[in-house]
């Protein structure tokens, strides 16, 4: 009598067990991998279809603009390159803390990737195909545009969207594009009550290597020069950028020409300001727009070749500092 008490009580036990779902999941259930949504498929930038089981959660960036775009989308990677690196110069999206530094941006650490069991990498077509190929064997890897001097804009949102398809985060996209345009729109009047529209500005970063000042002017078909164009500004330019991001190299005296309202740049503490090396430079304080005290510096981490958040970033900081 007693055993057979047992065995009733031990088939209830079971029985309540199976219904907690401690048990193996039935045949045909859901696949693993993200949240154990339905499998998801997207197009990369070389045209490649790239499945994965669900949502990727567990993602490497190679890239800072692929890493902010990550964190725009409220997806804290599990793998970044040059941390360091990152948090000097792009403030558009905080890492948290928990990322592991993969390497350079170039060069990524294989070993460490693979470490970290991701489900998803996300590189740029900066990368060449012998790495993607490396990256490959470790996990599904989407390559998104580096840059298009055709389209910056419009390529920056299409990198922002396939990585939210990719992790599942398209709502988030959205508001991030929204967020832009509508900093664009609200610029772009700021501007035009004070009289700025049509007004001559020119971008550009620069450094000091070996004592020598080396400028690079963000040319037409550079993302900054682009949202400046939206923003009813005028680009000075006349030299030639490259066919991917728009960029091209002079030194202070190839500024003599340049027929300018305003000179706007960025820089970085970590790396120095490279105007402070031309207070003494004869050619440099003779340039009107630095006669007329127009040299704007923008603050510090504002990625210049970034994604929404970033260009939301610039589009706030250049419009306060040509306006106040």
């Amino acid at each position: 009598m007693k055993t057979r008490k047992a065995l009733v009580a031990l088939a209830a036990l079971m029985l309540m067990l199976t219904g907690c779902g401690t048990t193996e999941d039935p045949a045909g259930a859901a696949p693993t991998g993200g949240t154990g949504a339905d499998p998801v498929t997207v197009t990369d930038a070389r045209g490649e279809e790239v499945q994965l089981d669900g949502p990727a959660e567990r993602v490497v960036g190679t890239e800072w603009n692929v890493v902010e775009n990550l964190t725009t989308l409220g997806v804290q990677p599990v793998g970044v390159a040059d941390i360091k690196g990152y948090e000097a110069w792009v403030t558009a999206g905080d890492l948290d803390g928990t990322a592991t530094d993969i390497g350079t941006r170039g060069e990524p650490s294989f070993d460490t990737i693979a470490s970290l069991d991701p489900d998803l990498i996300v590189g740029t077509t900066d990368l060449s195909d012998t790495v993607i190929q490396q990256l490959e064997e470790l996990a599904p890897v989407v390559v998104v545009e580096s840059a298009d001097a055709s389209r910056q804009i419009a390529q920056a949102k299409d990198n922002l969207q396939l990585v939210a398809q990719a992790t599942g985060t398209e709502a988030q996209a959205d508001e991030a594009i929204a967020a832009f345009d509508a900093a664009v729109a609200e610029g772009k009047a700021a501007l035009e009550e004070a009289g700025l529209t049509g007004s001559r500005v020119a971008f550009a970063d620069g450094w000091v290597a070996d004592g020598k000042v080396s400028i690079r002017p963000f040319a037409e078909g550079s993302l900054m020069t682009d949202i400046n164009t939206e923003l009813g500004l005028v680009n000075p330019w006349t030299m030639e950028g490259d066919p991917a991001y728009g960029l091209a190299a002079t030194d202070v005296e190839g500024l003599t020409p340049l027929d300018a309202d305003s000179f706007v740049y960025i820089t970085n503490d970590a790396d120095g300001d490279f105007t402070e090396q031309l207070a003494d430079n004869a050619v440099w304080q003779s340039l009107p727009f630095v006669q007329s005290g127009e040299v704007h510096r923008l603050a510090d981490g504002i990625w210049m070749f970034g994604g929404p958040a970033s260009m939301t970033q610039y589009v706030e900081a250049l419009v306060s500092s040509l306006t106040s």
